[in-house]
C-alpha cells in the first residue's frame, strides 16, 4: 500500500510501513528479532532491533550528517539580494535534508538510520587557514512559502536586517546546526535571523519556532547523542555574507 510523503514524518510502531516512489521503509518480524529495512534510489540498508517493540520516530534532522559528519555548519547560496542601510527583508529558501530514524524509549533515542534524497556537497567558508567546512547547498530567493519536494527539501524563512550604513549584497548564510531547531507538518521549517554588521561581518541566530501553526519540533541527531546542546547564542559570520 502507498502513502503519501507526509506519513513518513510522526511516532509510529513496528507496524509502519511507507512505499513510494523515492523511498521504501517498514518493519517485519523475522527469527525472534525485527527487523528494519530501507530502501532508497540505489541503497538498502537493513538493521536487526531485539528487545520489545518501541516506539518509532521518523523527522528531519541536521543535514549535516552524511555522508559522514565532518561540520556542523549548513551554508546556503542564494540569489543575490540588495539591502538597504537600516533595512529589513524577509525572504524564503530552500535547504536540503536529512532523515533520522529514531528508536524511542522513556524519552531515550537511539539513532537507528539517517538518510538523505540529496547528494551532499560540501565547501569551505573563510580562507584556508581558519575558516570553516560547510555543508553546501544553493536556492533561489522566495518572497512566499515556496513548494517542496517534502523529503529531499525544507524552507528556511530568513530575515535579514541591515544594520549598517552602507547597502550590502547578501548572497549566502551559514548556520551553526548546534542551536538548530527543526519543526515538520505540510513541509520542513527552520527560521532564522542575519543581522548585517558591515560587508564581512553578521550574527545569525535561529528561533525555536514554527513556521505555520501544528507543526511538530524534530528530534534532533545531538539529542539521541545526548551532545550538550549549547545555549542558543548568535553565530558570527565573519568571512563576507556575499561571494
Amino acid at each position: 500500500m502507498r502513502r503519501h510523503v507526509s506519513s513518513v514524518f510522526g511516532e509510529f510502531d513496528y507496524s509502519f510501513r511507507h512505499e513510494s516512489d523515492e523511498i521504501s521503509l517498514w518493519f517485519e518480524r523475522s527469527e525472534g528479532f525485527f527487523r528494519y529495512n530501507r530502501r532508497s534510489g540505489k541503497e538498502e540498508v537493513q538493521k536487526i532491533i531485539g528487545g520489545v517493540p518501541g516506539t518509532i520516530v521518523i523527522n528531519p534532522v541536521e543535514p549535516v550528517n552524511l555522508p559522514r559528519e565532518v561540520t556542523r555548519f549548513l551554508e546556503i547560496h542564494f540569489t543575490p539580494v540588495a539591502i538597504g542601510p537600516d533595512a529589513r527583508q524577509l525572504l524564503y529558501l530552500k535547504f536540503p535534508l536529512e532523515i533520522g530514524v529514531f528508536l524511542e524509549s522513556k524519552g531515550d533515542y537511539d539513532v537507528l538510520d539517517i538518510f538523505t534524497l540529496r547528494r551532499p556537497k560540501y565547501s569551505l567558508y573563510g580562507p584556508a587557514e581558519e575558516g570553516v567546512i560547510t555543508r553546501y547547498s544553493e536556492s533561489p530567493v522566495y518572497d512566499g512559502i515556496p513548494p517542496v519536494s517534502p523529503l529531499r527539501d525544507g524552507v528556511m524563512a530568513l530575515t535579514i536586517t541591515n544594520s549598517s550604513r552602507s547597502w550590502i549584497e547578501v548572497s549566502r548564510v551559514v548556520i551553526d546546526t548546534n542551536t538548530l531547531s527543526i519543526y515538520y507538518g505540510d513541509t520542513v521549517s527552520i527560521i532564522a535571523n542575519m543581522d548585517i554588521l558591515s560587508r564581512n561581518i553578521a550574527d545569525i541566530c535561529v528561533e525555536d519556532r514554527s513556521l505555520a501553526e501544528g507543526m511538530k519540533q524534530s528530534v534532533l541527531v545531538m539529542k539521541a547523542r545526548k551532545v550538550l546542546i549549547p545555549d542558543k547564542f548568535p553565530f558570527m559570520m565573519e568571512y563576507g555574507v556575499s561571494d
